[in-house]
């Protein structure tokens, strides 16, 4: 098993593995996003390609934002406050903590006319694919998106995160191309565990309660450690367990992309760590 942090040579030179994991695990914006639009992944990058565009987009209150989507789009918000509209849907989003409030979030179709104004220093993390079918626009508010308790009571709560699904197939119009979620991983916890994978690729985007928090994130047998603002891609079936160092609480927006003819539903688990899921697990823990 391989454990990467920076990754690269110091002659300059760099392998093709290496040149791969750089393309999977997205480290150069760990001092933060500057004002206006970062993108970080492409729906048509030439590197293993995710199909999703990830972009950050960081606005300054009295500013605004006046768009019409070419494709699928979706706006999560991360800080900040703002007005808009979009394809006729009035709302109104705030958001102070990405850890003790739940999510805000814009996801609308190709065409749509979307407008915001800037109410406060306000940064979207935005989420768009190749989709241009049309489906009616949806804003969610903190009380749509529920904080699932996911791993409770399972090998004595060493795996309970809550997760945050916004939309996916039980909520979204069949046409939607996207499934959005957050999670919070507890600080020394882990989360999307047991280890489990789909066909369908997806994308992590990491944030610490601390600047210099970390963690570590499985991409099949090799380990990365993820830091402020790194990206990690997700394909090939990989597993993608993750865990965070303890005193460091880790949050990571998650984006998967369903596929023409295999959607996505569930994970499969990786059978080998499926017993831990069992009510009657029986598993080692300190008399004394």
């Amino acid at each position: 098993m391989q454990l990467n942090d920076h990754i690269g040579t110091s002659n300059g030179s760099m392998s093709r593995k290496e040149n791969t994991e750089m393309t999977l695990h997205i480290t150069e914006h760990r001092d933060g996003f500057p004002a206006g639009t970062t993108n970080i992944t492409r729906h048509d990058d030439a590197d293993n390609n995710a199909l999703i565009t990830l972009d950050v987009v960081k606005l300054a209150a009295g500013e605004s934002l006046s768009v019409k989507t070419d494709v699928e789009t979706a706006w999560l918000l991360m800080s900040g406050s703002v007005t808009g509209n979009a394809g006729g849907t009035e709302f109104a989003l705030q958001r102070s903590s990405l850890f003790d409030e739940s999510s805000s979030c814009v996801h609308v179709a190709a065409g749509t006319e979307v407008d915001m104004q800037v109410l406060s220093d306000t940064e979207f993390t935005v989420y768009s694919c190749d989709n241009t079918l049309p489906f009616a626009p949806r804003v969610f508010q903190p009380d749509d998106v529920a904080n699932e308790p996911r791993g409770k009571g399972q090998v004595n709560d060493r795996c309970l995160r809550y997760v945050r699904t916004i939309f996916d197939d039980t909520n979204s119009d069949p046409n939607t191309g996207l499934v959005l979620g957050e999670v919070i991983t507890f600080q020394g916890a882990w989360s999307s565990y047991p280890p489990h994978h789909h066909p369908q690729p997806e994308i992590y985007h990491y944030r610490f309660t601390e600047p210099q928090g970390y963690g570590h994130a499985e991409l099949g047998e090799t380990v990365l450690k993820v830091r402020n603002y790194d990206t990690v891609k997700i394909l090939d079936l990989n597993d993608h367990s993750q865990c965070s160092a303890p005193g460091y609480g880790m949050y990571y927006s998650w984006v998967i992309r369903h596929l023409p003819d295999n959607r996505y539903s569930v994970p499969e688990f990786t059978e080998e760590h499926t017993w831990i899921m069992r009510p009657d697990a029986k598993y080692w823990d300190p008399q004394v």
